[in-house]
């Protein structure tokens, strides 16, 4: 489908939604509506209540969550007009996916890559415990070794010092390190490579693989990732650092400071993890820790600086290498590049439950949630130390925490062909989907110049 035709499929569907409504329900159409929000008031509101507090007040709030939402469906079909909703509904969703794939086109180009040559004496370390046994189910290490590859397998029984490992193969006159496992162990020798201006490899057989996703690896099956030992391409990406305490020194984009591939995570979530019941009882631990968390009850009081932004007290704060796609700030999507240069910022502070409903009613967009991208990010604290999540390892560093990024400093080796590159659409926007459709009617009949 042309981007015309998909502009013009957005406009009909989102008037036929609008118009299903309407025609359906007449003036009923404003009580739907109406009906709607309240019910997402109220479970936003109710949701806010539940994670803030305890005893009667939680299940309380329990009640309204599943309530309100179950009471806006009975009320529409008791009305007879619950599928007139659910088809404008569905009509509203292919109009934002048709105005999506109009645009997508508009995004920017992806990653500039080179071709290589194959490495002569390249080094990998995989864990086997990764992924709940990837390197053993998919022989990454039998496979990587007839590809000429040095593989050592660590050793679950014995801790090793990977960081340590990788130097060793260095010194021995490697010219490729390379991981298979997850992305904290990931970032360990990520670091080691941008020190020496190596190329770093990534074999996707970690849990979640966030930055395997980023650089459109098959996160499904890990030893297509080998294919860039013999057909490869590299990329230039930033990479993140963090120094603890006293400002570092040295020259901006060398290996001072621990670094990070993902983000670095400040408040909640990394107090929550580093709780020594988190491993045992997820679920209750946190049920049990955020309603002191997210009223400042307990937990160090943090402070952002971020270029010329300035939050004092949020609750919790994400910094990435990298700006995640907007709508994926939870960390739990993409980030379209990883080569702009710039540290991406969330601060998420809600301090009621009408900035909570404001947080879900707008999409993640509200005073709660504040979005910014720097070169540096400077967390501090009212206290010595405070938790960090840095790529899903928690560690505990004292304050203030400067977060930096290094532009270009990291050669990543991957296979020429790539499964998960996507072609990642510009946020949606009716005006010009709009100009989209109508202007390039007007050329395609010659009534404007292309």
């Amino acid at each position: 489908m042309s981007r015309r035709w998909a502009a013009r499929l957005a406009l009909a569907a989102g008037v036929a939604a609008v118009a299903v409504l309407v025609v359906f329900a007449g003036l009923g159409s404003l009580v739907l509506m109406g009906v709607g929000w309240a019910g997402l008031v109220l479970t936003a509101a109710g949701g806010w209540w539940m994670l803030t507090h305890t005893g009667w007040i939680r299940a309380l709030a329990v009640l309204l969550v599943v309530a309100a939402p179950l009471g806006v469906l009975i009320l529409y079909a008791v009305a007879g007009l619950l599928w007139v909703v659910l088809v404008s509904l569905g009509l509203w969703a292919l109009a934002v996916s048709a105005g999506r794939a109009a645009l997508v086109e508009d995004s920017p180009p992806g990653m500039p890559e080179r071709r290589v040559g194959r490495p002569e004496r390249p080094f990998l370390i995989m864990n086997p415990r990764s992924g709940g046994g990837k390197v053993e189910k998919f022989r990454l290490a039998e496979r990587a070794r007839a590809l000429g590859a040095e593989v050592v397998v660590l050793d679950p029984a014995r801790p090793q010092d990977v960081a340590e490992l990788a130097r060793t193969a260095v010194r021995s006159g490697a010219d490729l390190l390379g991981v298979a496992g997850g992305d904290g162990t990931q970032a360990l020798v990520a670091g080691i490579a941008a020190e020496h201006d190596l190329p770093f490899m990534v074999i996707s057989a970690g849990t979640r693989n966030h930055f395997a996703m980023d650089l459109g690896l098959d996160r499904q099956d890990p030893s297509t990732c080998l294919e860039a030992l013999t057909d490869g391409v590299e990329l230039r990406i930033d990479l993140g650092y963090l120094h603890a305490g006293e400002p570092a020194e040295g020259p901006a984009g060398r290996s001072e400071g621990r670094v990070f591939i993902n983000n670095a995570s400040f408040g909640v979530y990394a107090e929550v993890v580093q709780s020594p019941a988190y491993r045992d009882d997820k679920a209750r631990t946190i049920l049990e820790m955020l309603p002191d968390l997210l009223t400042h009850h307990t937990g160090a009081r943090l402070n952002v600086r971020a270029g010329s932004l300035t939050k004092d007290g949020p609750q919790a704060v994400l910094v990435s290498n990298n700006p995640y796609e907007r709508g994926d700030s939870a960390g739990l999507g993409r980030r379209g590049r990883l080569d702009s240069g710039r540290l991406g910022v969330l601060c998420v502070g809600v301090g009621n439950a009408a900035e909570a409903t404001e947080l879900l009613l707008r999409g993640g967009q509200g005073r709660g949630l504040t979005e910014a991208t720097a070169r540096e990010v400077v967390v501090d604290a009212d206290a010595p130390v405070i938790p960090v999540g840095v790529d899903g390892e928690a560690l505990t560093l004292p304050t203030p925490v400067r977060c930096r990024l290094a532009p270009g400093a990291l050669r990543v080796r991957v296979p020429r062909h790539r499964p998960g590159v996507p072609h990642v659409a510009p946020p949606m926007d009716w005006r010009r989907v709009r100009r989209l459709a109508l202007t390039m009617g007007r050329v395609a009949a010659g009534r404007e110049p292309a």
